[in-house]
């Protein structure tokens, strides 16, 4: 009996590891508006801003940003960042690599700690759109 509950922990252990991350989905869910900035060059040089409070693209950025937890990579920099801002306070900051395949990934800061999500093909979409 001892044996099958330790498989189950481990098992369920596993399994939350391909599910959205909750707690930063209830954080930016709320959230009226979001501005995402975009380097270029190297991460202290913004390119471009762009100012979103379209519900529907609010909510599309916020499904691709919580859509699948990973362990992420330190190493990688940034092509920009996001900021989630509920009654002009910010809220949440992202920041995203997208232009490098093997570092696609969201990250952040969650309970004092580095956290990452993947960042999709379909994500990548969307910044792309937003940017023009």
């Amino acid at each position: 009996m001892k044996k099958i509950i330790i498989a189950l922990s481990i098992i369920a252990i596993a399994m939350s590891c391909n599910h959205p991350d909750k707690e930063l989905k209830a954080t930016i869910a709320n959230a009226d508006s979001v501005y995402v900035q975009y380097f270029s060059g190297d991460q202290n040089n913004v390119a471009t801003i762009r100012s979103i409070k379209n519900t529907d693209t609010l909510n599309k950025l916020t499904e691709a940003i919580t859509a699948t937890t990973i362990n992420g990579k330190s190493n990688c920099g940034y092509d920009g960042s996001i900021h989630f801002f509920k009654n002009n306070v910010v809220v949440q900051d992202v920041y995203f690599k997208m232009n490098n395949e093997d570092c696609s990934q969201f990250t952040f800061i969650q309970n004092n700690r580095s956290a990452a999500t993947k960042l999709s093909a379909d994500a990548k979409k969307l910044l792309t759109e937003l940017k023009k």
